[in-house]
């Protein structure tokens, strides 16, 4: 269905990719990067990246892809690889899942006759697995610990939250899940079966949100988008054809082409140095590209982590006025942080010093103190003042 493909397409590495089911054993790490606008155009003054190359005013800001094994029905019980799956999904943010547009995948990961498949079955199937993982982690020996929790007087977030570790499920997951969720907090040893799964439900949706890939965009047709999307309910779907993308990626690093990822066209450096069979190629992908407004494969990246996990981006300095660091550097380090994340904890994550003696943090825009609760804004250009 192209899980591999969209990974390499994202982190151009080479991991293996075959029309077969678990083609990935083991999970593939990788980085890739969200597009965001650098602040240094608003000086003209030119930046110095580091962590995060600049290209014409875009900064390409590093996140952590991991490409985990495949999931088939039955994984919650250990059918395919299913364990591994669920294990490696413990410490995601995050996921993209991606299904086959097309309808020529079936569940178990095996080639089908084109449009004898309906992918929203797949996006249905796996939440109902991953629900069924979670209400079996909540589900454990549950009553007779509900009944100390009453008993002892202690807040069920602290229950859950300790029932939890190893599911990387924040205070605020946990909080928007039981909101979310038809349990009364004072007597959890009372919840049914049912309830603890409409916990388990809202936990994932609040905890690892998830965005669908609807690849293979090229082998169907806006009819066939509209269906699966009129069926995922509120799950955003985007379009997206991964062997465009990294035929494309590919074709750049090779110096044939220009292309930006995520952009909506492409041109051909030196047409005399394609062969007719490249030609050909680029002419389909162009036409691809020119119906569906490009690949979708960055756009998939960054809907999910700034619509889905609701991330922004901050740039640590040491100079608020020159948005310089110690060696002079212009805005080096680029940050993505949870929105409405404080200034102390964007300072522990500069480093851990500045965290523990954290002071205040300066506005590099309008150079304003900003107390160690105060949220930074997206785009920020901050200097975290702490003591020596």
């Amino acid at each position: 269905m192209g899980k591999s493909t969209l990974f390499n397409a994202l982190t151009l590495l080479d991991v293996p990719m075959a029309p077969y089911p678990f083609t990935t054993v083991e999970p593939n790490r990788g980085v890739a990067a969200v597009r965001a606008p650098c602040p240094h155009t608003e000086r003209g003054v030119p930046c110095t990246p580091g962590n995060a190359k600049c290209v014409d005013g875009t900064r390409w800001v590093p996140v952590n892809l991991v490409d985990v094994p495949g999931l088939v029905p039955g994984a919650h019980e250990g059918k395919g690889l299913g364990h591994k799956f669920l294990d490696d999904l413990r410490a995601a943010d995050g996921f993209i899942q991606v299904v086959d547009l097309s309808g020529a995948t079936d569940p178990e990961g095996r080639l089908a006759p084109p449009g004898s498949q309906d992918p929203a079955e797949e996006v249905q199937w796996l939440e109902e697995e991953l629900v069924d993982w979670v209400s079996e982690i909540l589900g454990r020996d549950f009553e007779r610990s509900a009944r100390s929790v009453e008993l002892e007087g202690k807040k069920v977030e602290e229950f859950l939250q300790h029932r939890l570790t190893g599911l990387s499920v924040g205070p605020n997951a946990l909080a928007a899940a039981l909101r979310a969720s038809p349990v009364d907090r004072a007597h959890p040893s009372h919840w049914t079966a049912a309830e603890r799964r409409a916990l388990a439900r809202a936990l994932l949706r609040a905890s690892k949100p998830r965005l669908i890939a609807a690849n293979k965009c090229d082998r169907a047709d806006a009819a066939r988008l509209e269906a699966l999307a009129g069926k995922v309910g509120d799950l955003p779907v985007v379009p997206t054809a991964a062997d465009a993308e990294l035929t494309l990626r590919r074709a750049a690093r090779a110096g044939l082409v220009e292309y930006r990822p995520g952009g909506p066209t492409f041109s051909v450096r030196d047409p005399a140095r394609l062969s007719a069979a490249q030609a050909s190629a680029l002419d389909a992908l162009a036409a691809v590209m020119s119906h569906w407004g490009g690949t979708g494969v960055q756009s998939s990246l960054e809907r999910l982590v700034y619509d889905r996990l609701h991330q922004i981006v901050i740039y640590p300095v040491e100079d608020e006025t020159r948005w310089t660091d110690t060696r002079g550097r212009v805005l080096p380090d680029a940050l993505l942080v949870p929105a409405d994340t404080p200034a102390r904890t964007v300072a522990y994550r500069v480093h851990t010093d500045l965290g523990e003696h954290f002071i205040r943090a300066i506005d590099g825009r309008t150079h304003r103190a900003i107390g160690a609760e105060q949220a930074l804004p997206p785009n920020s250009v901050v200097r975290i003042v702490a003591r020596k």
